[in-house]
């Protein structure tokens, strides 16, 4: 077994002690195509219990990863980010004192992310649902495809009630910001900030697993 796959292993035991944490994705996109993206795992609620469990060896039988481990696994992620067409300037950080750890990085155009999370999941071997990303410069329309994976379900039914915990309070934020205002927006459970220059869309786990809400949207900028 390889040592990322270990390491998810792991932090899925102790995120099931925990059952409380947020994975936060933030794209920056300019008029002219390219931006940045950052993905956010935030444990920060747990952090009094998580770091108790680092300081074991192991906890019913699994071993604790420690410092190193964990940001062997974060390395391994750079590097395959590194072989991505079109993306640039990766950085990650690590924060074990509050338990946030972040990936960053830029891409020439917004499509160049198309498939990047779902190939960083398979390579874990891990069920991952379709998710596009489109950007017509022409007509200042953004397009999100989210197409929900039932093997994401199937996956989750078959875990023991103590790992399902696991998902209980786990949530899911998208942030999109732009240059220009948004003049609307298609998926209605998507809130405008106040300078009308982002969007937001919150949800849980749980409802993205089991295909409740769809994260799709049509964004369409102001001229």
């Amino acid at each position: 077994m390889s040592m990322p796959v270990r390491i998810l292993i792991v932090l899925s035991f102790m995120l099931s002690l925990t059952s409380c944490f947020q994975v936060i994705e933030e794209i920056t996109l300019k008029n002219n195509g390219s931006g940045d993206m950052q993905i956010t795992m935030n444990l920060s609620q747990s952090k009094s219990k998580l770091a108790s469990l680092m300081l074991l060896d192991s906890v019913n039988g699994y071993k604790i990863p420690k410092e190193k481990d964990i940001q062997q696994f974060m390395n391994e992620t750079v590097d395959f980010l590194k072989k991505s067409k079109g993306i640039t300037n990766i950085k990650k950080t690590v924060d074990l004192k509050n338990y946030i750890a972040s990936v960053s990085f830029s891409f020439k155009d917004l499509s160049d992310i198309n498939g990047i999370t779902k190939k960083l999941l398979e390579k874990e071997k891990a069920k991952a649902p379709e998710n596009s990303y489109a950007f017509d410069k022409a007509a200042g329309r953004v397009k999100r495809t989210y197409q929900h994976s039932p093997e994401m379900k199937q996956a989750y039914n078959k875990l023991k009630q103590k790992d399902k915990e696991v998902f209980k309070n786990a949530g899911f934020t998208s942030i999109f910001r732009f240059e220009n205002a948004i003049a609307s927006s298609s998926n209605k459970a998507a809130k405008i900030s106040a300078s009308g220059k982002a969007i937001m869309l919150k949800t849980t786990a749980t409802d993205l697993i089991f295909g409740v809400v769809n994260i799709s949207n049509n964004i369409q900028l102001a001229r």
